[in-house]
């Protein structure tokens, strides 16, 4: 089915709630265009870069674009998206903000001042991979620095199961998605399955990333207006029993196919890995664990690689990859922080 349906960046929202009304209602099977303001609510720009931390209100970020109604589903069925075209802005943005992100209680990132990094994603701005046949772009951070840009949505979702609630768009939810900020779940090529709750579903999304690591440790990706094209498609609970699924259940929790890779990504994979440099943390407390880990990879960065700790932590934030790595050793848990080599060009 040819798209010809359309959100426009006046179609928001800041909390998931079954009383929205519909901005749009779509066939299953649609395929809709939704133009999304960035995580920040294009607060931060470049034409407003010095001012723009200063004056950022938290309570607009995380913006949802929708609803949309989807007919045909019902609580238990389960909504299919499919992600058909990403296309980031012009610019991005990486911001440090005191308070915010897994380092925010450390006394060196604690006392910091805001700091911001504009990132432009224009042709011109942007550098070519120096190895590999890939036409994929890469973002420079510093010169010799670059990671590839890699669009996704930090946000997809649809309403609640619980009547009369009114949830903020900040965090992700097990029954209804939300900001999940998973990097392999909302590429081109990727489909995402959701829990179903109400009639029509009602889901939105946003949160538009050119880039970003596993984690997002410092609290922002490379955050950037978006355009996107996204099929929604329901499936019948009884369409699933008949598949296998013990009594047409829905699901509990998100699930997600990843995109598959073409021969000249794998390729270009293949010909431009240089390996990884990571650090191991270890702990009873798996957050602290994932900071001790962070905190090694950007002590390396500082030490070895000459990057500021700010530098150092954005780059983990928009390339790292953290992961618990080993979890079954109670009392304690390990979790890497992995950095790519590829993203230093010499």
């Amino acid at each position: 089915m040819a798209h010809s349906f359309h959100i426009s960046p006046t179609n928001r929202h800041l909390k998931w709630s079954q009383s929205l009304t519909p901005a749009l209602t779509v066939p299953s099977g649609a395929e809709v265009t939704f133009d999304l303001l960035d995580g920040g609510h294009n607060q931060i720009r470049p034409d407003n870069e010095v001012t723009a931390l200063r004056d950022f209100d938290f309570s607009m970020t995380d913006p949802a674009f929708g609803p949309v109604y989807v007919e045909g589903a019902e609580p238990g069925d389960v909504l299919r998206v499919d992600f058909l075209d990403l296309r980031p802005g012009a610019y991005g943005w990486t911001a440090l903000l005191p308070g915010f992100g897994l380092l925010a209680d450390d006394p060196e990132f604690a006392a910091a001042t805001p700091q911001l990094k504009i990132w432009d994603l224009t042709e011109a701005g942007t550098v070519a991979r120096p190895r590999g046949s890939s036409k994929k772009r890469l973002a420079v951070l510093k010169p010799g620095v670059a990671v590839p840009i890699r669009p996704f949505l930090g946000v997809c979702g649809v309403a609640p199961a619980q009547a009369g609630a009114e949830l903020s768009t900040i965090p992700p939810y097990a029954g209804s998605g939300g900001n999940m900020d998973c990097r392999d779940l909302s590429t081109v090529g990727a489909t995402l399955y959701l829990p179903v709750n109400v009639p029509g579903a009602l889901f939105s999304c946003g949160d538009g990333h050119a880039a970003q690591g596993d984690g997002e440790v410092c609290g922002t990706a490379i955050e950037t207006p978006m355009t996107a094209r996204l099929r929604l498609t329901v499936e019948k609970a009884a369409e699933r029993e008949a598949r296998g699924w013990r009594d047409g259940r829905g699901l509990g929790c998100p699930h997600y196919v990843t995109a598959p890779k073409g021969r000249e990504e794998i390729e270009d994979e293949v010909e431009s890995d240089k390996g990884e440099y990571a650090a191991l943390g270890i702990h009873e407390d798996i957050r602290e664990a994932s900071k001790m880990a962070v905190r090694g990879v950007i002590d390396w960065l500082e030490s070895e690689k000459g990057l500021s700790r700010v530098e150092g932590y954005m780059l983990c934030s928009v390339a790292s990859k953290l992961r618990m790595s080993e979890v079954v050793d109670m009392p304690n848990y390990a979790v890497s922080c992995a950095l790519p080599l590829s993203v230093f060009l010499d």
